[in-house]
Parts: structure tokens; sequence; C-alpha cells
């Protein structure tokens, strides 16, 4: 334990050293070799827990030999998961990755420094502060819970045990996306008042779940994890957990609305509403198993006058606003159109003024997506964990952003206008509202904090 303690405070202090390069080369070392010896000291050990959809976006973040680091498991609670993991990291990285089907292995192990929690979102939150009490730092992927308290939590248990905890709203990291939020901030479009966020999708039509014998390789009891037990049902597992209840899931607003709400509220640098108002329902293939809405209009408002708006559509892909998803700030003096392939800047009277479009490979609404902006996310993550570069998204904003997405499920879930205390997100007025601010927890998952 003690080597192991040693080897993390050189992490922290990243002590990398500089001296001898000429000499090295002259004893006849090769780069790959040189490199094993000269970032030895500053090398993070990685896991990645859940190896679904997103697996993608961490290919080249963590075989980048700029990252320095070292991938030890490679988890998922399936297994052909895994092994078609190891398979896609064979051709990347010049080590095997032990594979395992349990994050508490995972988390156990005093030689991991970090994980990827790429999990459904029922285990974002406790996967992650479970690693956090374990002494990790962790990269959660969006959202970052599952349920209001699960942000707050989050957020306690990053101060109290002082790691690094980012969420993957990789749009964070985009350097267009960075440039034109200065330039707002700087009053470059007036006054920031509204942010009309958007995302247009054409979901298909999902099976109705029917009980089933749990899928080979699947570790169903695991799977679950946090949520109380049930029974399998045909088709849950694999990303449809998405739309069957509340149990694993957070809806649409929950697995999208994430990233362009965190957009919003960054350029008008709102925290917490103080009302929420939604109209949603579910319009396409009604008698399908889709058990949740699949369109959304969403209203916040926060003090000072400022609102965001969300227009969710799940199964409709008309690109009302030009594009599949994105951001339009509004201001008194201009306007600015922002997604991930950077941004468009308009004055008032709707003239294009400035840009800078189109150079990204940030995947849209597809699928696992991933792209520059996630590895730039990812590497943000290490170099934070190293002390050298300031981390981009903090779990206390993200946790913010995350809350949006929650009070919106929320009001659509009780059907009320949620009032809300604009210094925390609380809301006030609704009993059945508060009732979901929290959930219940399968016996022995419950935060310890």
């Amino acid at each position: 334990m003690k080597k192991n303690n040693n080897r993390r405070e050189f992490i922290k202090k990243s002590a990398l050293a500089t001296a001898g390069i000429s000499s090295l080369g002259a004893l006849g070392f090769s780069a790959k070799s040189y490199g094993k010896i000269m970032g030895a000291n500053d090398r993070i050990n990685v896991a990645i827990c859940g190896l679904g959809r997103r697996l993608g976006a961490y290919y080249d973040p963590i075989s980048l030999p700029i990252s320095n680091v070292n991938l030890v498991y490679l988890c998922d609670v399936m297994k052909s998961q895994r092994e078609k993991a190891a398979k896609s990291f064979e051709k990347r990285i010049d080590h095997t990755p032990k594979l395992e089907n349990s994050i508490f292995k995972v988390i156990e192990d005093p030689e991991v420094d970090a994980i990827i929690n790429a999990t459904p979102d029922h285990w974002h939150a406790p996967g992650t502060w479970m690693a956090v009490e374990a002494g990790k730092h962790v990269y959660v992927e969006k959202p970052c819970s599952h349920n209001p308290r699960e942000g707050e939590l989050l957020v306690e248990y990053q101060k109290k045990y002082n790691k690094v905890v980012q969420m993957g709203n990789q749009q964070r990291s985009s350097s267009p996306s960075q440039e034109i939020i200065n330039a707002i901030h700087n009053g470059e479009i007036g006054n920031p008042y509204k942010a009309t966020a958007f995302y247009s999708n054409a979901r298909g039509q999902v099976v109705n779940p029917s009980k089933a014998p749990v899928p080979e390789g699947l570790d169903w009891d695991l799977f679950q994890g946090p949520s109380p037990r049930k029974e399998y049902m045909h088709d849950t597992w694999d990303y449809n957990w998405h739309w069957y209840g509340w149990d694993f899931g957070t809806a649409e607003t929950g697995n999208n609305a994430t990233h362009e709400l965190d957009i919003a509220r960054w350029a008008l640098q709102v925290d917490f509403p103080n009302r929420v108002m939604v109209d949603s329902g579910k319009y396409h293939w009604p008698e399908d198993g889709w058990t949740m809405y699949d369109t959304m209009d969403a209203v916040f408002k926060f003090e000072g006058n400022k609102t965001i708006q969300w227009d969710g559509k799940s199964r409709n892909s008309m690109k009302t606003y030009g594009g599949g998803r994105g951001t339009i700030i509004y201001g008194t003096e201009g306007s600015a159109f922002i997604d991930r392939n950077g941004y468009k800047q308009y004055d008032r009277g709707g003239k294009l003024v400035k840009e800078n479009y189109g150079a990204g490979s940030e995947a849209g609404t597809a699928l696992g997506g991933g792209g520059d902006v996630s590895t730039t996310h990812v590497y943000n993550f290490f170099q934070a964990i190293r002390g050298k570069e300031k981390q981009n998204s903090p779990i206390d904003e993200g946790a913010k952003s995350t809350l949006l997405c929650h009070l919106a499920n929320i009001a659509s879930r009780t059907g009320d206008v949620l009032e809300c205390d604009s210094k925390n997100g609380h809301i006030t007025n609704s009993k059945a509202a508060k009732k979901l601010w929290s959930r219940d927890y399968e016996k022995g998952y419950e935060p310890t904090i």
C-alpha cells in the first residue's frame, strides 16, 4: 500500500523528469520504451466501467501517447460487451486490460487511479461516489445523476474526498464553444436574456417489454445495482432501459438535453431556476413499449428575467432550427447559434458577423458519438488529475445542468408547474414533485455521506 500511495503522490505532483533525454537516446531506447520510462510517475491507471455505446468516445483519449494512461480494466455486466471492447482495444494499445464483471472489484483495486463511469443512468451517481470514497478520480457520463438528490450528493462527496469528478458534457471542452461563450460574457451580443436549446431525432418504434429469461452472459442483479429488484423484461438491458419506466433511465431530457441545457446555462450565467413549466407527451406509436414522453417543451425561468427553453423531439427529426441539436442564445444586441460544429454570431438585424464553424468531428444525434471534443474533454480530465489543467466541467457545474433535466422530468410526471428556490433549485410548492427529489434504493446501496 505504501508503494501505491507514493505513486499517487507522484501523479498529484506531476513529477515528470525532463533530464537525461540525450543520454537515454544514446543508450538505444525505443520511443515506446523511453515513453514508459519517462512517464512512469505521471501515468494514470484507468478503468472503463460500462462498455456500451459510448465506448468509441474513449478510444482516442485512452490510446493517444500524450494521455499517458494505462488501461487496467474493461468492466461491464455483459460478457459480450467485455469481449467486444477487448477486441477493439487490441488494435489501439500495446497491453491487455483485465476483463471484469464487477464494478466493485474495480473500485476496490488500489492500483486504479481513475474510473470512466459509462454505466446506465441509475449507476452514474452511486458508482461515482463509491469510487470517490475509495480514492478514485471519476469521469462520469451525463447525466451525472438519476434524481436531484444524487446531484447534491456528488458535490458533497467530491468536497469531502477532494477528487476530480468531471461530467461528460464534452462541449465544455470545445474551443469554438469556449470562444463564443467568452464573447457573450464580454457583451458582444448585449445582455443575453434567452436561450433556446433543442434536439431532434427520428428514434423508431420499440418493442413492448415482456417477461423473459435473463440474456446469456448478463449479470442482471448487478445491472440493477442501486435500483430495487424486479424481474427481467425482454430487451431492457440494451439501451431501451432509457424508455422503459423510471427505474434506470432519465428519459430523453436526461439523455440528451443535459448537453444543450448546459450550454444555455453557461451562456446566460444562471444557476437554479425559480419556475419550471413543461408541456410533454408521447405522440408516436402510442401502443409501443416506450413509456416516457417522446416530445417535450420546457421553460425554465431564472432571476434577472432570463429564460431557457427546451424543445426536445425524440421521434421527429425535423430540423426546426437548422440542425439536429444545438443552442441559440438571444441578446439585446445580437444572437448566437452554437452546436458541436462551432458557432455563428449575428447582429440584432440577423446579419452574420462572425463564425467559427464546421471544423470539428464530434458526432451529433448518432448513437454513441465521440470525436475531437470528447477526446479533448477526457484528456482535460486526465490533466486536471495531474494538476496541469483547470477542470473544464467540475461536478458542481455538471450537477446544476443535470438538475434542469430532473426538474423538467418531475414537472412532466406530475403535471405541475414547479416553483423553485433560486438558491438551490429545491421545489417549494408541489408535494407530489417533492417526493421525486430522491429515489428508493436497493438495500446496501444507500449513500453513506
